[in-house]
């Protein structure tokens, strides 16, 4: 009966026995970290620590209350005494056992909302820089897998490790005062399983890291063959992608049954050896009862607690995986807390007033590569209501213009000013509400069309996002989807098409009414007619605005009334359409070819 109570849990996680957890960098200073930041929400950690104690208690007592009871029944005696006692035990421990996972649910969830708010507010704050060298992949596995590790950890493993602790150091005091000789024999058994475990996860650790790397080559190769399908077909490499994945496939079925088979071996082997220790104890303690050294029920006490003694420690073992795992998931969640955010808005920094547009820039110097610089020495004067076209070879340094303008990036040297002010001098907040944003790839939201237009602006008038939107040109096509204006858009609204989901950019641009327009290739993924549409669109919007259209299909920029040409981190020509044309350079050249006038 007290070898049911303490059976051990399956595996926390679903981590297989004999599996390694990846381990953490620097353990020590990562739980001073996580201590500090889960500081102010830990209370009820001290009721979690006692019901741990109650619960080994009950483990480590009802044991040598059983030898009491076989002693009581052995002399004669009645035994309701101890039997009702040993089922107050029993009720006790289920009641505990059953605050304590309460208890841990609640404090481990209150943690992880803590840890997890303290995340994801700490991204918000980053740099785009942050996010152009970082995976968006890995960023979002930060903010789910390594913190579910965490909560897993912190959920169960915890706990279980604390009553483990408790009842290890309860049952062997215990043996040590029933019979010090029967407790060495005991001890040799939890050694000898201490160095099994250590044997086989040295030998499971190369083949599930190797396991591991092979499942990931298979994965990308899915997810090659899934998402380029088309291509695959196109080009018959039917036949290649299923070779490749049998491949992979046969790899990781060979390396994961030598893991299994290796890992297999433990729990087996962890029997063979509690079992002998078990036999060997009754044998000896057999012989001392006989010799009137010892009692029946001390046997009988004895024989429990070495049975339960081994147990808990391969389960520590397992738990201390997940623990390594979850700690090496909270070094990634501190890195991004360490990250330095986005520079804070200057002491003197005072509100945008009415902001004209006015637009300068002076000797700028910038790369993302401080070293390799991509735009080399810019000095421009820009006046208020400008329209201004930015065209150039890939590469030349025209989103990286918008990317200072709007402050994502900050000057390697130089400096830009509006109205003249520098920029660095404006409150962030209010610097960026002064630009509406057309880009190439158009970022639209799970939520209805209506919300979409009005990213960003609360309490708008529906009459003023229909307005927005039949200024765009979306209008027509918004009151045929099936609950219009309603309809919310899954998938970031891949049931439009691209010119579709561009009008909706271009309307949310015409609601939010800023002085200045930045239009990045927001003609490059559409058809003839659509792209007829966006430019009408572009004209009203753009009409008494200062703008900034970055454009390679010339032919949308022929009005515009100046025209940068950017070739190497340099503006090599600027003018109008008419003097590009008449100087008879890189702009002519590039229109003449595109235009077919060669």
């Amino acid at each position: 009966m007290a070898d049911k109570m303490i059976a051990p849990p399956p595996a926390m996680g679903g981590r297989r026995r004999g599996q390694p957890g990846v381990r953490p960098k620097n353990m020590k200073e990562t739980l001073k970290r996580l201590l500090q930041l889960t500081r102010g929400n830990r209370q009820g950690l001290g009721w979690i620590l006692l019901l741990s104690a109650l619960a080994s208690a009950s483990a480590i007592l009802s044991p040598f209350l059983i030898g009491q009871t076989v002693n009581v029944i052995y002399a004669g005696h009645s035994a309701a005494f101890f039997i009702t006692l040993l089922a107050g035990f029993y009720i006790s421990d289920w009641l505990v056992r059953f605050l304590q996972q309460f208890f841990m649910a609640s404090i481990g969830q209150r943690l992880i909302l803590h840890i997890r708010m303290t995340l994801f507010r700490a991204m918000k704050k980053l740099p785009l820089a942050y996010f152009d060298r970082k995976q968006h992949g890995e960023l979002m596995s930060r903010l789910t897998n390594d913190i579910d590790n965490i909560s897993v950890t912190i959920s169960d493993s915890l706990a279980q490790l604390m009553t483990y602790s408790f009842t290890i150091v309860g049952i062997f005091s215990i043996m040590v005062y029933l019979n010090p000789l029967l407790t060495c024999v005991a001890l040799l058994a939890v050694a000898l399983v201490f160095l099994l475990t250590r044997t086989v996860t040295r030998h499971t650790g190369k083949l599930f890291s190797e396991q591991q790397a092979i499942l990931g080559r298979l994965n990308g190769q899915v997810e090659e063959s899934v998402s380029g399908l088309s291509m695959v077909k196109a080009f018959c490499q039917e036949t290649h992608m299923i070779a490749e994945f049998e491949s992979y496939n046969e790899q990781l079925r060979k390396v994961s049954t030598k893991a299994l088979i290796w890992s297999g071996y433990l729990m087996p082997l962890t029997n063979v050896i509690n079992n002998i220790s078990y036999v060997t104890i009754a044998t000896i303690s057999g012989i001392m009862a006989a010799k009137g050294m010892i009692e029946v029920g001390m046997i009988t006490s004895f024989l429990l607690y070495s049975r339960q003694f081994a147990r808990p420690f391969v389960d520590i073992a397992n738990i201390y995986n997940n623990f390594q795992t979850a700690v090496a998931g909270a070094e990634r969640v501190l890195e991004i807390l360490d990250e330095q955010p986005e520079p804070p808005d200057a002491p003197d920094a005072l509100p945008l007033l009415k902001p004209r547009g006015d637009i300068r820039l002076t000797h700028v110097t910038f790369g993302y590569n401080p070293k390799k610089p991509v735009l080399k020495d810019i000095s421009l004067e820009i006046p208020a209501g400008t329209q201004v076209a930015i065209v150039g070879p890939t590469g030349s340094g025209k989103t990286t213009i918008i990317n200072l303008l709007t402050r994502f990036y900050d000057v390697n040297s130089g400096s830009i000013y509006l109205d003249g002010r520098d920029i660095r001098s404006c409150p962030m907040q209010d610097l960026r509400r002064i630009f509406g944003v057309v880009l190439q790839d158009s970022s639209l939201f799970e939520i209805s069309v209506r919300d979409n237009i009005s990213y960003g602006h609360k309490n708008v008038s529906f009459e003023k996002i229909q307005a927005a939107a039949v200024t765009a040109g979306a209008d027509s096509f918004i009151t045929r989807l099936p609950q219009g204006y309603d309809t919310i858009l899954t998938q970031g609204g891949t049931a439009l098409s691209q010119g579709e989901r561009q009008l909706l950019t271009i309307a949310r641009a015409v609601l939010t009414d800023a002085p200045i327009l930045i239009l990045d290739e927001a003609t490059s993924s559409v058809d003839t007619l659509t792209e007829q549409k966006i430019q009408k669109a572009m004209r009203t919007i753009t009409k008494g605005r200062t703008s900034f259209i970055i454009a390679h299909r010339l032919s949308t920029i022929r009005d515009s009334d100046l025209i940068l040409f950017l070739q190497d981190g340099e503006i090599v020509e600027q003018g109008t359409h008419e003097q590009l044309m008449a100087l008879n350079g890189r702009y002519a050249m590039m229109y003449r070819t595109q235009t077919g006038m060669v």
